[in-house]
């Protein structure tokens, strides 16, 4: 199979046919979840960055991983019961785990460096605001949401404005998310470590940045593959 993607592709449809790229995106910055919407060319130029070159990057990740991925199933072709307990078991179990784990490293190193590194306490306050933000909205798709959607794909809804009108305002509480954790990156200057960090401090860091990349194939599953289905 020759290399599919071009300049025209949409961003958040590279994505759905080859999930790994999302390394990429990342890495550059180009949000492929709630932004995912725009052909790569307009998302390569508001970044600055040469389309050529993220192009070729592209192109070695589908020549690395095509046949790895082959299977997409639960990305495009699956119905939204499978999609549902997929992002359960893969986002929210890993999340609320992976935020419990963290919280207290982060705790750690705004008190012992935030004297000399002040944006480690913003770090902490943004952390836990982020914490707070994802930890409710989890468990409202879980409680609420998800089921509604169950519903919808049975087609036994009684009020599907209703369920539409949830569907919308998860989508903002996406975006919520989304710029709790580009204020991270910015005060952090991309995770950018200081000469003085120690192994906690470089660990915290790390998890962060795993932690964003988690959330934002999370909320790609949802508003690029799941939701647009009863929009």
């Amino acid at each position: 199979m020759s290399f599919p993607f071009t300049a025209d592709s949409l961003v958040r449809d590279i994505v759905n046919e080859l999930p790994k790229t999302s390394d990429i995106f990342k890495k550059k910055r180009i949000d492929f979840c709630c932004g995912g919407n725009i052909p790569l060319s307009q998302a390569v130029s508001q970044r600055g960055l040469d389309i050529d070159t993220v192009l070729e990057e592209l192109k070695e990740v589908f020549e690395k991983y095509q046949d790895e991925e082959k299977d997409v199933t639960v990305w495009t072709d699956s119905n939204s019961d499978t999609i549902i307990d997929h992002v359960i078991e893969n986002y929210h179990r890993v999340s609320e785990e992976e935020l419990k784990n963290l919280s207290p490293y982060v705790t750690k190193v705004s008190r012992v460096h935030g004297d000399n590194h002040p944006e480690l306490l913003k770090v902490y306050e943004l952390f836990n605001e982020f914490k707070k933000e994802l930890l409710e909205h989890m468990e409202k798709e879980e409680a609420t949401v998800f089921p509604l959607i169950r519903q919808l794909e049975k087609g036994t809804i009684e009020n599907r404005q209703e369920a539409i009108n949830q569907i919308v305002e998860l989508e903002k509480e996406h975006d919520q998310c989304g710029e709790i954790l580009r204020q991270i990156r910015s005060i952090t200057s991309d995770y950018a470590l200081p000469l003085d960090a120690c192994g906690t401090y470089r660990l915290v860091y790390a998890r962060l940045e795993a932690l964003e990349g988690l959330t934002f194939m999370h909320v790609h599953l949802e508003n690029n593959i799941l939701f647009p289905r009863y929009m």
